[in-house]
């Protein structure tokens, strides 16, 4: 049974493909046309999926969409009636809907089919189902709490749920216009981050502040019963909608706040103003309370459910802070959150619904790592070096095999240096994990800034990550729980401050990723080697990337270490070094 999942028209367009219930491929849109968080038909992500499962177009049975335009249709036109939104916000929905009913015909065109040749069955599967899907089904656990939570969905933002074997019931939904990710998107753009998923740069930001606006956020947002609701009062997007503009597919959401806001919390940041301790303490007192809403959430779900498992999954699941905190604040013990946890996620969760709930297939996969996407193979890797026509007095090139390639990276990091690692298949989600990961040394105080303003060219209050083996986590983080995904935030031991400083935040916190040797053996190695050599158990781990998507290819890995004051790359067997490097020439791209 061949089952291929997608997510399109929204926000982070992907693809999977799963054969009998075994997870083959995944793939966001944006890796292909290098268009962050692209929102059209994942088209090339199809492709790469059929051609990962050695799959034709016509032997798929069945495609699908994470996205079911009949989902709650009695509550849209109630509240059609009672608020009779504007016509441009009308004809963006029918226009986003029209496209998502005529999967099929795009499906056929892309491959150059009719439809009356492609068999496959299509299924429209509400959007925090697939979320759903994609966290419990393919979780460890065989019961579960859930939570699904992020901007708004088929008229839904949050859904919290029970699930055992293969079925789910939900427990408590909160409909449009009430929405947690509704605030942390309109706040960002209020803060001045206006590109779509800048939600991330507001709460990198919030260790920086002090809890002055707390009030003001709990006037905002508030518990109501089981659940939450926005004091609307300080949103437009009832009379007006959301007004999302879809430029070359590149999402863009128009500010939506009130001037309520403006007067409680003063007038927006514009992009190029500098951040003032003021954006510093909205950032931390949003945070602090969308805390609150979320902690309010689980408790009242684990007093539902007796259940001390919980699967959390939706955008806001994506809020790494909260994750970690989580078993400090609620009942719950044990947590899973899979990679795509955001909306990329629901072409994995739409095609497992089918498998698991529609077609009552039972559960036998569970997602225990991300790598799901290309992988690197040498021939590839020397082509793209001989494309690049590297000048020979500036750069040295050299095929080492895997022992020798990993030595001659822990010698460079251990210098000091900032090395990108390009191997094996491509991760899924948002999140670097050590196959398409720029590495350093997490001792030096001066690594962060180094990377920020030389390679990254971002803001320099952004942390890193640090990448640990999993038998040591206990001795540097506060809270001993595996996070495979880079999925959460736990406070760093205080006497482990000063030995890893480019990866502890300013709040003494990091956003680990817990490696281990059975999912992730080539990275898993790479740290041990540098662990044997200095003690230290943990590499600096961010995204192989400046400004754009992920890398997918050696040819655009070799072009960011080009544009970039990065030392030294290995791109599959082949190690690529700059001879030498002078900042002064290097600057960010415009993509």
């Amino acid at each position: 049974m061949k089952i291929l999942g997608i997510n399109a028209f929204h926000g982070d367009s992907s693809a999977a493909i799963v054969v009998d219930g075994e997870l083959i491929a995944a793939v966001e849109e944006e890796r292909f046309n290098r268009i962050k968080h692209w929102a059209g038909f994942p088209g090339d992500s199809i492709r790469y999926c059929l051609e990962a499962a050695s799959l034709e177009p016509e032997e798929i049975d069945h495609i699908a969409v994470s996205f079911n335009p009949k989902a709650n249709v009695s509550r849209k036109a109630l509240f059609a009636l009672k608020n009779r939104p504007s016509f441009r916000n009308i004809m963006d929905r029918l226009s986003r809907q029209s496209k998502s009913l005529s999967i099929a015909q795009q499906y056929a065109a892309l491959f150059s089919r009719s439809p009356a040749d492609i068999p496959a069955k299509i299924h429209n599967v509400e959007h925090h189902d697939a979320h759903i899907a994609c966290g419990f089904f393919l979780s460890p656990f065989e019961n579960a709490s859930i939570l699904s939570i992020d901007g708004m969905g088929d008229f839904v933002s949050t859904v919290t749920a029970e699930g055992a074997g293969n079925r789910f019931k939900k427990l408590d939904e909160v409909f449009y216009p009430h929405s947690l990710g509704f605030l942390y998107n309109a706040v960002t753009i209020y803060m001045g981050f206006h590109h779509y998923g800048d939600e991330y740069k507001v709460m990198g930001l919030a260790p920086y502040g002090r809890p002055t606006l707390i009030d003001e956020f709990r006037d905002i947002i508030a518990p109501k019963g089981r659940t939450f609701e926005l004091n609307l009062d300080y949103f437009t997007h009832v009379a007006n909608g959301i007004s999302m503009s879809w430029d070359n597919g590149s999402p863009n959401v128009d500010a939506f706040h009130s001037s309520l806001m403006e007067e409680k919390l003063g007038p927006p940041r514009q992009p190029d103003e500098p951040l003032t301790d003021h954006h510093e303490n909205i950032a931390h007192s949003m945070q602090r309370v969308t805390e609150e809403i979320i902690f309010h959430l689980l408790n009242e779900l684990h007093a539902q459910t007796g259940n001390d498992n919980v699967v959390m999954v939706g955008g806001c699941a994506m809020n790494s802070v909260a994750n970690g905190r989580v078993t400090s604040n609620t009942p719950f013990k044990n947590v899973y959150i899979p990679t795509g946890a955001a909306d990329n996620g629901t072409s994995i969760g739409a095609a497992f619904h089918v498998w698991n709930h529609q077609l009552n297939q039972p559960r036998k996969f569970v997602l225990k790592h991300s790598s799901w996407g290309n992988d690197v193979e040498p021939e590839e890797c020397r082509a793209a070096v001989e494309a690049s026509e590297l000048p020979a007095d500036q750069f040295s090139v050299t095929e080492l095999d895997k022992d020798l390639l990993m030595t001659r990276v822990v010698d460079a990091i251990c210098d000091g240096k900032v090395v990108g690692w390009f191997q094996g298949r491509m991760e899924f989600g948002a999140r670097a994990l050590g196959n398409r990961s720029l590495v350093a040394d997490p001792r030096r105080t001066d690594m962060r800034d180094i990377i920020n303003l030389k390679i990254k060219f971002r803001e320099k209050f952004r942390p890193f990550a640090p990448s640990i083996l999993e038998e040591y986590v206990a001795d540097y983080f506060e809270i001993d729980e595996p996070s495979p995904f880079m999925e959460r935030v736990l406070p760093i031991r205080p006497e482990k401050h000063d030995e890893i400083p480019a990866v502890t935040h300013v709040d003494g916190s990091g956003r680990l990723q817990s490696v281990s040797r059975q999912t992730s053996p080539d990275y898993w190695e790479l740290i041990n080697r540098f662990r044997e050599r200095t003690g230290v158990p943990i590499l600096l781990n961010t995204s192989l990337n400046e400004n754009e998507p992920i890398v997918r290819t050696p040819m655009e890995a070799i072009s960011c270490f080009l544009r970039t004051a990065m030392d030294m790359i290995a791109v599959g067997p082949l190690l690529i070094e700059r001879k030498q490097v002078d900042p002064g020439s290097i600057a960010p791209s415009d993509s």
